[in-house]
């Protein structure tokens, strides 16, 4: 078996074709049907002349459903890229090309539908030209229409013939399975789909799935509706998952085989660049079915040089994945309009460490690193939290209001009261202690910070009896 994904822009005819050579709907949604353009990725496969089996994911080609899209086309050998002869070379084509180049898929078939309506030669050759400069190099060209059936048979013997090129993966390599679907089946269970594009996976056998590390195990296998013992990749798969709830898989995690994968949020990657493109800061790293977000810092020459093919960088994930040295990374800028898409090949992968009793419960080593607020964590012991003081037990620093924290040893309120007592007429300040705008607050009033005897609490005064403060005595911010 082989798997193929298609590509090119909305509405030129891939769910058609699909449809044609299949005899299969691939548009699994009743609005998807309704509106007549696909939103999420949907499967068909066929028997070629040979009696290989070829499995489709058929993606959308809106701009809005690029993540959908590259779910799809990420974990796939091969593309079979759709251009309307009526239509020509449009936007999401150029930006569906961008996105087979970076990834780095390297077979692929060019479909040229709609010959019946117009002449496929101009829309084929504005193809050919836009496809030889990328990673897919000169490709086999097809005009096909879906509606007459011309040009089908030919499509299915370029299929056989694509398939006869695409390498044979290793059956013994660890099993990396993009999770793209998940449901549930009354009296199964939860059941993930994907494309396993290398390694075998069997009935019993014990997986993690990421990022949570959580085991579970193989209850059940399908691929292309059949039940198997035992599947080797390339292939597209339904395992039925023990152990595990219904709403926990989703799509981007993977099931892993343990021990044999890294989970890094720090990759050195070698990015290719477009010549003039500037790459920003952040990014959305793509890899199978799963994104997040990776800050880009250069190693070495600014990766944003115009003569640049190029770069070394370190990205820093959002959320950790499990990559090897050598896999293919997609960074794209979502707001660009598909123009900021660039492929990177990881270079070096940094484990996660492990994390200690004290670490479990406060987050990142927070003793003496940095916390939330950019500073040192849940007990800030020599460090400003966020009202510029040390956390909730700050010995000394300014709080948001001129004073010195919860449990600071001696501030003056900004009313300007006297330091160390006096009265302010702020709901939260109680008697016989400062409070939260430059005092001792509610627990602190009977003690001082200051190895001082405690005070004792002095009854609240009438209203008659405290000082009033006006308008011009409250001193500004500045000061």
């Amino acid at each position: 078996m082989q798997v193929i994904a298609t590509a090119g822009h909305v509405d030129h005819g891939k769910s058609a074709l699909v449809r044609a050579l299949t005899g299969m709907e691939p548009d699994r949604w009743a609005e998807e049907r309704r509106r007549g353009m696909t939103i999420d990725l949907g499967f068909a496969w066929m028997d070629l002349p040979g009696g290989d089996r070829l499995a489709f994911v058929d993606v959308p080609g809106h701009e809005r459903f690029v993540p959908n899209m590259l779910a799809g086309v990420g974990p796939a050998p091969a593309v079979l890229l759709v251009v309307a002869a009526d239509g020509g070379w449009m936007p999401q084509s150029a930006e569906h090309l961008a996105a087979i180049d970076a990834v780095g898929i390297r077979h692929g078939l060019l479909a040229v539908t709609r010959s019946d309506l117009a002449d496929p030669g101009p829309a084929t050759r504005q193809a050919l030209e836009q496809v030889a400069g990328t990673s897919l190099g000169p490709v086999e060209v097809v005009p096909v229409s879906a509606v007459t059936g011309a040009g089908l048979p030919e499509l299915r013997a370029a299929l056989a013939r694509l398939m006869a090129r695409l390498p044979v993966p290793d059956p013994g390599a660890p099993v990396r399975l993009w999770v793209d679907r998940s449901f549930t089946i009354r009296g199964s269970g939860t059941v993930v789909t994907g494309t396993l594009p290398a390694g075998t996976v069997r009935t019993g056998q014990e997986l993690l799935l990421t990022p949570s590390m959580r085991p579970v195990r193989i209850r059940g296998i399908e691929s292309l509706n059949e039940p198997a013992a035992s599947v080797s990749g390339v292939a597209r798969i339904a395992l039925n998952l023990r152990g595990l709830a219904a709403d926990v898989p989703a799509r981007g995690m993977a099931l892993v085989d343990p021990g044999r994968w890294t989970m890094t949020r720090l990759a050195d990657v070698r990015l290719s660049v477009r010549s003039g493109l500037r790459l920003p800061a952040e990014m959305t790293l793509h890899i199978g079915s799963a994104r997040t977000v990776a800050r880009i810092r250069p190693l070495g020459p600014a990766h944003g040089q115009a003569d640049l093919g190029t770069a070394m960088a370190r990205l820093t994930l959002r959320e950790p994945l499990p990559l090897h040295v050598g896999d293919r990374v997609l960074l794209r800028d979502p707001g660009s309009a598909g123009l900021a898409i660039a492929g990177a090949t990881v270079l070096d992968v940094a484990s996660l460490p492990t994390l200690g009793r004290r670490d479990r419960r406060h987050g990142r080593d927070r003793r003496r690193g940095h916390g939330r607020d950019g500073r040192h964590g849940r007990d800030r012991r020599r460090g400003r939290g966020r009202d510029y003081g040390h956390g909730r037990g700050r010995r000394r620093g300014r709080s948001r209001n001129r004073g010195h924290g919860c449990g600071r040893r001696r501030g003056c309120c900004w009313r300007r009261r006297s330091e160390g007592s006096g009265w302010c007429d702020l709901p939260w300040v109680r008697a016989g202690g400062l409070g939260r705008a430059g005092g001792h607050g509610n627990a602190d009033r009977g003690q001082q910070r200051d190895g001082q005897p405690p005070l004792r609490s002095a009854p609240v005064p009438p209203p008659a009896a405290r000082p009033q403060f006006l308008p011009h005595d409250i001193p500004s911010l500045a000061e």
